[in-house]
């Protein structure tokens, strides 16, 4: 079965492109006119990626990130006009994903998704070693797609949710902003103000207190070890 991808944008020769694009690799697209048709769809719908333009008539695409990032785990690309650093920092803000600024190449849309897919399909596919990963009170299941915090599910968006995967896979380790955006971007090009912004979104939803995700000043992230997290209580 192929994957299934909802494209939301206000101009229809947009949808239409997209959809063109995106079919002709074997997915299969549903498109929405508007944020409220999303909102919608996503109701009754789920999907392996959303492309989400942001201007649009009536609810725009960053009101529409906010109503379902927390019930919707795929990833969110967005399409927009906008592109200065502050508007590309708080749509990734919001939990999205990834970030594309209009006009756009087709080959360069075509491969963020086939990217964002792949990552999915990683999270899923995990070896069975590292499927469940637990320190402390945090607990990851890759296999079902879930964390919890001292038995307490905690919505992540999919891009969060490696970012934890990874992080909690190489505990004990200082990782480099470069290396983690390398390693879970999959690519040495692009803005990594996005591993800040979602380390910040990280300790928001799982972290607040910083027990786990330290930051080591001018080196990068650790997440602590089980044991590191004993010594330090």
């Amino acid at each position: 079965m192929s994957a299934k991808i909802l494209v939301v944008d206000d101009d229809a020769s947009i949808r239409l492109l997209v959809s063109d694009v995106l079919s002709d690799q074997g997915l299969s697209v549903t498109t929405a006119a508007s944020g409220e048709e999303a909102l919608a769809i996503l109701e009754g719908e789920s999907f392996e990626l959303i492309l989400l333009d942001i201007m649009m008539k009536g609810m725009d695409g960053l009101e529409v990130c906010r109503r379902v990032r927390d019930s919707v785990e795929c990833p969110i690309l967005f399409l927009s006009a906008k592109d200065s650093a502050q508007d590309i920092i708080a749509g990734l803000g919001l939990g999205a994903d990834d970030y594309l600024t209009k006009p756009f190449e087709l080959e360069v849309l075509s491969a963020r998704v086939q990217a964002h897919l792949r990552r999915q399909e990683r999270i899923l596919s995990s070896t069975p070693a590292s499927r469940v990963i637990q320190i402390g009170e945090i607990c990851l299941d890759a296999e079902n797609v879930t964390v919890t915090r001292a038995g307490v599910p905690v919505p992540l968006s999919t891009r969060e949710l490696e970012l934890l995967h990874y992080l909690m896979t190489h505990a004990g380790q200082t990782l480099s902003r470069e290396r983690i955006y390398r390693d879970v971007w999959q690519t040495e090009y692009g803005d990594m103000s996005a591993v800040a912004i979602n380390i910040k979104n990280l300790r928001l939803k799982l972290d607040p207190e910083w027990r786990y995700i330290k930051t080591v000043w001018g080196q990068g992230y650790r997440f602590v070890t089980q044991s590191g997290l004993i010594e330090g209580e």
